[in-house]
């Protein structure tokens, strides 16, 4: 579930890069669905996982939430929801009445931005467990522990250069 999560993440993000994305000839609307499908995919991945382990730690008579690993992946959780929440807005604004659209979109952006720095530290946190250290050893554990952080830095430079980069007037 957590591989189906970060890659669908990731490619929900990279969708609106002209770079980076599988996606790169679509048009914009078609990107905004390709985007809302992929998240979708997320929080059902994410919610899925979230009931497998709570079921496992119910069966296995483990407490809940006790290690950093698991507090960051339920502020990952309740933070993806956020974010759903807030792409709901943008996608409907004229029914909430919002009006700086471009403003909610940058937040969103960086919001977005946010979640996926918590789901890769959540998932590094992984490799830190006695378990994953038990399973891959030596220098495969240095590589596992680093791979995450690439996808994190493209996905970082492509929401800094298509949102910040821009010179904006001071309001």
């Amino acid at each position: 579930m957590s591989i189906a999560f970060c890659l669908c993440l990731t490619e929900a993000i990279l969708i609106f890069s002209p770079d980076s994305s599988l996606f790169c000839c679509c048009s914009h609307r078609v990107k905004v669905q390709l985007h809302w499908t992929a998240q979708t995919l997320v929080l059902v991945t994410a919610t899925l996982g979230l009931a497998f382990i709570v079921s496992s730690k119910n069966r296995s008579e483990l407490p809940h939430f006790v290690s950093w690993h698991s507090a960051l992946g339920l502020l990952t959780f309740l933070a993806t929801c956020g974010q759903v929440l807030c792409g709901l807005c943008l996608q409907f604004p004229q029914l909430l009445r919002i009006s700086p659209v471009s403003q909610l979109r940058l937040y969103h952006a960086m919001c977005g931005l946010m979640v996926y720095l918590l789901a890769t530290f959540t998932v590094v946190l992984a490799m830190c467990s006695d378990w994953f250290q038990a399973q891959i050893k030596g220098v495969a554990w240095y590589f596992c522990l680093g791979l995450p952080f690439c996808p994190a830095m493209v996905i970082t430079t492509q929401i800094f250069s298509s949102h910040l980069s821009k010179k904006r007037p001071h309001v």
